[in-house]
């Protein structure tokens, strides 16, 4: 569990300083992922407009009448691609009350076959909906965009780690799993619970979170949940299971949950879930003696187990998450 009570905030453009300058952003980005987990972003390059466009368009989807989100629903897509309803997803076996709609890498359907590992069905195309084309040029934007950015702090991690900057480009070199999610969360005038969405830790390496005014996210530290408020020109970063895992639990995915708004407000967030290859396998990084010495394994849950098959590791959160996806698509697996 994290040990720190306050969510830190880092500079992306150190980075690319000479010495000290780099050397202390290295170092508070490892402090800041083991500590906490969480952190927020400047300096990280996307453009205002991009991000306000994205949040604007992404207003404008969830205002379309309900047919038309519903011709896309991800019920329809083997691929877990497109839009569910208030209260569809689950976390924890507990629905969550928040709309979405989500978009992965934009491949093909790979070809079904008897030897196919079920991970493979998780490829394929997104629902795109016909009455908002605009949605699809600003969501691309975004996938670049936040791309880029995760790729540098990949890069920085590694060294932050002591191991050369392209110790994990194995895991997203070339066609990495990833996920946008757009999230619409109603006020709570439309229900009594608070969970907009349950806790939970993220199953891939790392997410670029990107907010509106309206507060609700809340990691959990030892001083119990405390707020990651909004901040005017940062993206929120945390890290993921994935990088858990090839760090022998040095770095920490940390619980966290976003609560229902107030009545008569709405919170509006967009996501990028930046994965492994599917079909990677997670290495285990030789860490440095005194950073090996407070390594001591990822945590592990029964009811979640973490697998170093990336394919496998993710099917059976989403499988979990997404039950109608799962009976629709999945039964041979249930």
């Amino acid at each position: 569990m994290p040990t720190a009570s306050t969510i830190p905030q880092l500079d992306l453009s150190q980075l690319d300083a000479d010495g000290a300058s780099r050397a202390a952003f290295l170092e508070d980005l490892r402090v800041a992922a083991r500590d906490v987990g969480f952190f927020y972003l400047s300096g990280h390059g996307i453009a205002p407009d991009l991000l306000d466009d994205l949040l604007e368009t992404a207003h404008r989807f969830f205002a379309l009448p309900a047919a038309e989100k519903l011709a896309i629903e991800m019920a329809q897509s083997p691929h877990f691609r497109g839009y569910n309803r208030v209260a569809r997803e689950l976390t924890r076996g507990t629905p969550d009350w928040r709309e979405q709609i989500d978009f992965g890498a934009e491949r093909p359907a790979l070809p079904g076959s008897p030897d196919m590992p079920a991970w493979a069905r998780l490829q394929g195309p997104n629902q795109w909906p016909a009455a908002l084309p605009e949605l699809r040029t600003i969501v691309v934007r975004w996938q670049s965009a936040a791309l880029e950015v995760l790729h540098r702090l990949l890069g920085a991690f590694s060294l932050a780690l002591g191991q050369a900057a392209d110790a994990l480009e194995s895991l997203y070199r070339d066609e990495p799993h990833y996920l946008v999610k757009l999230i619409r969360y109603p006020g709570r005038d439309t229900t009594q619970s608070d969970q907009g969405v349950g806790a939970h830790k993220d199953a891939e390496l790392l997410t670029l979170l990107l907010q509106d005014s309206n507060g609700g996210l809340q990691v959990e530290t030892p001083h119990g949940w405390i707020d990651v408020t909004p901040r005017p020109g940062t993206l929120v970063v945390n890290i993921g299971e994935l990088l858990e895992l090839a760090s022998d639990g040095y770095l920490r995915a940390t619980l966290h949950r976003v609560v229902t708004p107030p009545a008569g407000v709405e919170r509006l967030s967009a996501a990028f879930f930046l994965g492994a290859r599917l079909d990677a396998t997670v290495p285990l990084l030789q860490l440095p003696a005194p950073l090996a010495a407070q390594a001591h394994g990822p945590d592990s849950d029964p009811d979640n187990p973490l697998f170093r098959n990336v394919g496998q590791n993710y099917l059976k959160g989403r499988l979990r998450s997404h039950p109608d996806v799962a009976r629709r698509h999945y039964a041979d697996l249930l």
